[in-house]
């Protein structure tokens, strides 16, 4: 692990880089997969007061997601579903799905798209935010992507004005993976320059093997896992380089940036592809390190 400079902050020296990166790192957030064996995981594994998403798969729809989150609730964790607009068939479905979460006392959600080709009620996450506001939801905590590196299917200029719109109904913002950190930093300036001021979670890999990636991206089913593989042919790449890959130099050049005003970056969002054990490891010997 390479050691992260202290350096102060423009503002006059407030916190350190060192300092910054440990609050990050202490308040990440870990994204999982609704797998079978997810909770156990999770369980063995995870402190309770690490916030955690689960994501929705087009083949499972969101059942496996929904029920996932109810259970981590009731063993005292804070867990987001994914709900993904185009797997809500209509309103009915939607107030089913919030009254089944709400009645179960989660109060997080995470809304976005989703890559199901049939639509219901909802194409966008930005219709699904505006009928959850209509319904007069519960939820404390609002998640909505961003994407530092552009959507393959969306020009930059529709990405741009739908966070803009979708801001209004959300309370964070989390990254999809970018493994370039000046990239993620130039991106977080633009949004907070265009009026955007939500705090954004930068969404990095967890301390993952090629092996278990290549393992997870298996237990999704071959056309899931053709998607899956698609969307991550840039961490693959990656994991074939001498020494394989390692998220420590991203955090390293990211850290800087979270102490400076012109930018909303304040906190880590772990994609662990549910390799739980490695990633906890992981964060709590740079905690140690940065104590």
């Amino acid at each position: 692990m390479t050691s992260v400079t202290n350096r102060q902050t423009p503002a006059g020296g407030a916190r350190t880089a060192r300092q910054v990166v440990a609050d990050a790192l202490r308040n990440a957030t870990y994204e999982i997969l609704p797998f079978k064996s997810a909770e156990e995981k999770v369980l063995a594994h995870v402190p309770r007061d690490v916030a955690l998403t689960v994501t929705t798969t087009e083949a499972k729809g969101l059942g496996p997601t929904i029920d996932l989150a109810v259970k981590l609730g009731e063993q005292g964790y804070r867990a987001a579903p994914h709900l993904a607009a185009r797997q809500v068939k209509d309103r009915a479905h939607l107030a089913d799905v919030v009254a089944r979460l709400s009645g179960a006392g989660v109060e997080h959600i995470f809304v976005i798209g989703g890559d199901a080709v049939e639509t219901g009620e909802y194409p966008d996450a930005l219709s699904l935010l505006e009928a959850l506001k209509d319904l007069g939801h519960p939820f404390t905590t609002v998640g909505i992507g961003g994407y530092p590196e552009g959507h393959g299917k969306i020009s930059d200029e529709l990405i741009e004005q739908a966070l803009k719109d979708k801001a209004p109904h959300a309370t964070q913002v989390i990254t999809q993976l970018c493994f370039d950190a000046d990239t993620t930093i130039r991106w977080a300036r633009k949004v907070n320059a265009d009026g955007v001021d939500l705090p954004i979670r930068v969404g990095i890999p967890g301390a993952i093997s090629r092996q278990k990636l290549i393992r997870v991206s298996a237990g999704l089913g071959l056309g899931q896992s053709a998607k899956f593989l698609k969307k991550q042919q840039n961490m693959f790449w990656r994991f074939f380089l001498p020494g394989g890959y390692s998220p420590n130099k991203l955090i390293e050049r990211l850290a800087p940036a979270f102490a400076h005003p012109d930018n909303n970056l304040q906190g880590f969002h772990v994609f662990t592809f549910n390799d739980l054990e490695s990633t906890e490891a992981w964060r709590q010997r740079w905690l140690a390190k940065l104590s």
